[in-house]
This record gives C-alpha cells, sequence and structure tokens, in this order.
C-alpha cells in the first residue's frame, strides 16, 4: 500500500511573505505530528527568494532594493541557497514529512526530488538531467537542467527537530523575465553567473504549459504516493499569519 500524501495548490499571490510562511507552518506542524506528510504544488507570486547567504551578505539590502525595482517582491526563504526567482510562470514545490532523523537523509531527499522533477519533465518530452550547470544561478548538483546546459529547475532544504522541508521552482515559461531580475540582484549581491543558463520548459517544448507541468508532477507523485488533495486548514493558515513578517525582506 502506498502512503499517503496530502497534497494543497493553493497560493497566495497577493503577499509573497504570506506564501513562504505557509510551508514554515506546514513544516512545523508535521514535525509535531499535527499534520501528515504534505506537497505543496503552487504556482508563486513574483518574488526574489533570499537564501541565508544573502540575508548575511553586507550588500543584501541592495540586493532587495534590485529586486523591488525590477517588479518583485524580495523575501527570505526556508531552504538554503543564493537568491532565486519565483513568478507566475513557475510552479513551486513545498514537501514537508516528519523525520527523527532529518540530517541523516539530506542526501536521499535531493536525490528524491531531483528525480521526481526530472522523470516528470521527461515525461513531457524534455532532455531533463540532473546536475549544476557551469554558471547557473543558486547553483547546485541536484539542479534539473535540459541537455546539460539550461537550468529550469532548483532544490534546496531546511531541516528542523523531527522534520525536513524540501522546497524548490519549476521554470515553466518567461525565462527571460527570471534573467531580467537576477542580473540586477546578483550583480548588486557581488555574485557570478552566466544568465545564459537560466532557461525554461517552454524554450524546450513550446506547446508544453503550466497545467501540463503541473500535471507531469502529480502524475510522478501518484506512483509513489496516495495522494489526498485538500485545502489548507485555518489553524495552518493562522501560524502562517503570525509567522509572515519573518520572510519579509527589510
Amino acid at each position: 500500500m502506498k502512503p499517503p500524501l496530502r497534497l494543497h495548490r493553493q497560493a497566495f499571490q497577493d503577499d509573497p511573505a504570506l506564501d513562504v510562511a505557509v510551508s514554515r507552518a506546514i513544516l512545523l506542524r508535521v514535525a509535531d505530528g499535527e499534520l501528515p506528510e504534505t506537497m505543496r504544488i503552487t504556482r508563486p507570486p513574483a518574488m526574489v527568494a533570499f537564501g541565508r547567504q544573502d540575508v548575511a551578505s553586507a550588500s543584501y539590502a541592495e540586493g532587495v532594493r534590485a529586486a523591488r525595482r525590477a517588479g518583485f517582491e524580495a523575501i527570505e526563504r526556508l531552504a538554503g541557497g543564493r537568491a532565486a526567482v519565483f513568478h507566475e510562470h513557475t510552479l513551486a514545490i513545498a514537501h514537508a514529512r516528519r523525520d527523527d532523523d532529518p540530517q541523516a537523509h539530506i542526501y536521499p531527499r535531493f536525490e528524491e526530488a531531483s528525480k521526481w522533477v526530472a522523470e516528470a519533465l521527461r515525461r513531457l518530452g524534455v532532455d531533463a538531467r540532473v546536475g549544476e550547470v557551469p554558471g547557473e544561478y543558486c547553483p547546485g548538483g541536484y539542479s534539473v537542467n535540459a541537455r546539460g546546459e539550461k537550468k529550469l529547475a532548483g532544490i534546496g532544504q531546511k531541516l528542523i527537530k523531527r522534520g525536513g522541508h524540501l522546497g524548490g521552482v519549476v521554470v515553466v515559461e518567461n525565462a527571460p523575465r527570471v534573467r531580467g531580475v537576477l542580473v540586477p540582484v546578483y550583480q548588486a549581491l557581488g555574485l557570478d553567473w552566466n544568465p545564459s543558463t537560466a532557461g525554461s520548459v517552454s524554450d524546450e517544448l513550446p506547446d508544453v504549459t503550466l497545467d501540463d507541468t503541473e500535471a507531469a508532477l502529480v502524475e510522478g507523485l501518484s506512483e509513489s504516493y496516495e495522494i489526498e488533495e485538500a485545502e489548507l486548514d485555518q489553524q495552518t493558515l493562522e501560524m502562517a499569519r503570525r509567522l509572515a513578517p519573518d520572510h519579509r525582506s527589510p
């Protein structure tokens, strides 16, 4: 019998910090045994998600200003890594599970998630591979790329006591918008990267839509889990509203 997985698709387009805080609230409640293993697959608002290294940087404030000048909200995300971009033509993923020893399972979680995303994109016809593209933004060995040349998805993690969060973004359409905001943000942060490495699913297959990509991701999940679609509960939303100020960049 396949294990159960709760699936949420609700996003908060008018409040990016709340959107991030919902994933944090779910993680906290999953770790405490109040909620089952939970996945969010959402269409997020336009935001630049800064990681802990960015927040600690002396040039963080300038990076935040650069994001906002480009029309993106600036938030501080759960997962590690450097600044990454979410917008309305991307899919955000956030997987929370209870784990008594989350540190021991970092690499298996990375491998599982990157394989899931890559297989979903291959199901659509993309030559999707796992691995870092030299010069990519928010570099990581478990990025998902097209043909070894264009980054399509990035994945990061956040560990807490008795719980693990795996978050990421799949760029389905409008890669120029990703490049357009990251060029000034990375310049402000003093980070080198090659903008030509930022791609999208639709660059590879122009007819593929957000709906197609989301369906392929859910289909992949259904091979391993018994999926239960659900609305966010009131207790999670109330906790998220309390946590949201922690995720708004100054």
